[in-house]
């Protein structure tokens, strides 16, 4: 998004175009059950409109810390709405994680932009309520291709409304189709192939990696720089995260 001409818009309804082929493919091949619906898709839609927007003006690795640490907030704080309850060292973790958000933004010369680090954590949000409709609605990966399916219509709006600063490149349309078909067709696939041999601590392990692999991405890839910040900002909440989760884990497993 920042190193070609497509605008956000135009990258959003690509990427999830591409992604609903693609899942829809793959679970006709599976022979899968399931459709989605259509609140599912709104916050899908939510998800990949706000994440579009964001990554004008962040880096990767910012924007995938802000991301991934919105998503667990809003699926912790569901938890404990609903009536779960935490250890002092996962409250412990918890206050950590915040702090570390709140210091990522807090204004400074290395802090990002605020309104696409407020996106990104909307982008966040919409992704962990996401999740949480999606616990229990029948096979992951039907599921998933009839959400994004049912997202396409609210994209093209999206696009419709913002033609005047449609700028559609050949090298932004290129990584729109490889984000929505290849990391989220075949990436979901993947994982909901992988999910069922996992133990539920190794499964919540893996997911702590994804800033840092996009941190990496971004330093090696991108040129982008690691900065003090950045860096006690992702120990502060991948740390937090990390005894909030992994410790909840546990204690269901005993």
């Amino acid at each position: 998004l920042a190193h070609t001409g497509i605008d956000a818009a135009s990258f959003t309804l690509v990427r999830l175009l591409s992604g609903a082929v693609v899942l829809g493919l793959l679970a006709w091949w599976r022979r899968s059950s399931g459709s989605g619906n259509w609140l599912s898709a709104l916050a899908l839609f939510a998800y990949a409109a706000a994440f579009s927007f964001a990554y004008l003006q962040l880096t990767a690795a910012a924007g995938a810390l802000l991301l991934f640490g919105a998503v667990q907030a809003t699926m912790i704080a569901h938890g404990l709405w609903s009536g779960e309850r935490l250890r002092p060292l996962q409250l412990g973790g918890l206050v950590l994680a915040c702090g570390g958000l709140v210091g990522l933004v807090l204004p400074g010369l290395s802090a990002p932009p605020m309104l696409a680090a407020l996106l990104m954590m909307i982008a966040g949000i919409a992704w962990g309520v996401y999740s949480l409709r999606g616990r229990g609605a029948g096979d992951p990966l039907q599921v998933t291709a009839g959400n994004f399916l049912r997202a396409v219509p609210m994209a093209a709006v999206l696009a419709l409304l913002m033609f005047r600063q449609a700028s559609p490149d050949a090298a932004g349309l290129g990584y729109a189709v490889l984000s929505g078909a290849l990391a989220s067709g075949v990436g979901y696939a993947i994982w909901y192939t992988a999910l069922p041999f996992l133990k539920s601590v190794t499964a919540a392990s893996v997911q702590l990696s994804v800033p840092v692999i996009a941190a990496l991405g971004g330093v090696l890839l991108l040129g982008e720089p690691l900065t003090p910040r950045l860096l006690a900002a992702s120990a502060a909440i991948l740390g937090g995260v990390a005894l909030v989760v992994l410790l909840g884990r546990k204690e269901r497993m005993s």
